[in-house]
């Protein structure tokens, strides 16, 4: 079996609360969701059913509010926000917390079975195995990660994600 990289770092709760940066890039990279045109990403149907599915995280989430993100031709990125804190309302118990895993876990289900349902030829979507994830700490970084994803676009050209390039991108986050 292939050695994989771990992702996660080692003890730390991701179901505290705290802001992290996502990316989920789709099976080799192949480019389902649209594309980038006059640096701005123009979805397909795909890309609109995926752009729903993020949207839609909080619903099944209680803890999780979003930020930034943005679907790219062949990945996501995106800010979400743990808050496991806060108030029940008039809930008779606690809602359940859910860490950053089951969270992705769920929006990569929930849009892979959307989209393959509207396919009808042979072929099937699918994510690639796990996710990157980057735990934010300081409100600097918050910034310069919401600049790397709203100018997600109009980088492709260079984007490492870009099957078409070979340079590298990095992510700021200092």
């Amino acid at each position: 079996m292939k050695y994989r990289k771990r992702n996660r770092l080692t003890r730390y709760d991701y179901s505290q609360n705290g802001y992290y940066f996502v990316t989920v890039c789709t099976k080799d990279k192949r480019e389902w969701f649209g594309r980038v045109e006059d640096d701005m990403m123009v979805l397909n149907e795909y890309g609109r059913i995926v752009s729903e599915c993020w949207r839609d995280i909080p619903n099944h989430y209680g803890n999780v509010k979003l930020d930034e993100s943005v679907i790219m031709p062949n990945h996501v990125h995106g800010i979400i926000i743990i808050e496991n804190n806060v108030g029940n309302g008039f809930k008779p118990f606690p809602t359940k917390i859910h860490g950053l895993s089951e969270i992705m876990r769920g929006f990569k289900t929930f849009s892979s079975r959307k989209i393959n349902n509207k396919i009808t030829n042979n072929r099937h979507f699918h994510w690639q195995k796990s996710f990157y994830d980057h735990v934010i700490r300081s409100e600097n970084e918050l910034k310069l990660i919401r600049e790397y994803i709203l100018n997600n676009p109009k980088k492709w050209d260079m984007d490492v994600e870009n099957m078409n390039v070979g340079a590298v991108a990095t992510v700021p986050t200092s």
